[in-house]
């Protein structure tokens, strides 16, 4: 996988597998391309004017014949700064449940309830659950931001520094969730916390300017194969 804009290349011959049902933490220098790996998966860096080319396969399926709605609802992407619709957190939940699904109304109900559960945020709203979702922390908007991506169901959640603003309480809750959500998903997620890594991470990717330079389980923390990645991750454990 290669990705352009315009003369510039972004990314350059990136080759890997992410594993199913694990946690897979990329990791790597501000600027190295992180970020535009995971918008590559569900094509935003397309819109972004962005060229994407090789091949990107889902369960054997190339992206580039997946219809942009059905892979964005199977490719789940989370961003840095929590996005939630100015309106109320209930239908923070219910707008895309409406969109996606045919649910009567105790369903859609359920649902809601469900997912803001999941993501820890029910107790902290049931009282008024028409509250504002502007109004919420930037914890709870990112616990929020989670929730409403997870309610349509995708097999692939992926998440871009989701902790990197957030206190210790909502890092906790999200690592602990996302250990979670890997019985039924598969999880990827860029970070500068190598701690945060190495708590959470089953295969860990590390890229440098744009390339992908080596791809291993946890071991690589302690035994990298390559200098470059032993040189990153000395210099960020120091």
């Amino acid at each position: 996988m290669q990705v352009s804009y315009r003369d510039k290349r972004v990314l350059k011959n990136i080759t890997c597998a992410i594993p199913k049902n694990k946690i897979t933490v990329i990791i790597g220098s501000s600027g190295c391309g992180k970020s535009t790996f995971l918008k590559s998966i569900n094509r935003i860096v397309e819109e972004e004017g962005g060229t994407l080319s090789g091949d990107v396969l889902i369960d054997d399926k190339n992206i580039a014949d997946i219809p942009k709605e059905s892979l964005r609802k199977q490719v789940g992407l989370v961003f840095q700064s929590p996005t939630v619709f100015p309106f109320s957190v209930e239908k923070n939940i219910l707008y895309p449940l409406n969109y996606h699904f045919s649910l009567d109304k105790n369903t859609q109900a359920g649902r809601v309830k469900h997912y803001l559960k999941l993501a820890g945020l029910y107790d902290e709203i049931k009282q008024d659950m028409t509250l504002s979702a502007l109004k919420l922390s930037g914890g709870q908007k990112q616990r929020l931001s989670i929730a409403r991506c997870l309610c349509i169901e995708p097999s692939i959640l992926m998440l871009d520094e989701p902790c990197s603003a957030l206190d210790m309480k909502n890092t906790i809750f999200i690592e602990k969730l996302l250990i979670q959500l890997k019985e039924s998903i598969t999880v990827v997620m860029v970070t500068h916390n190598l701690s945060q890594a190495k708590r959470i991470a089953d295969y860990v990717l590390f890229m440098d300017n744009g390339m992908l330079v080596e791809a291993n389980d946890r071991q690589i923390f302690a035994n990298p194969k390559e200098e470059l990645t032993r040189d990153y991750i000395d210099y960020m454990n120091y």
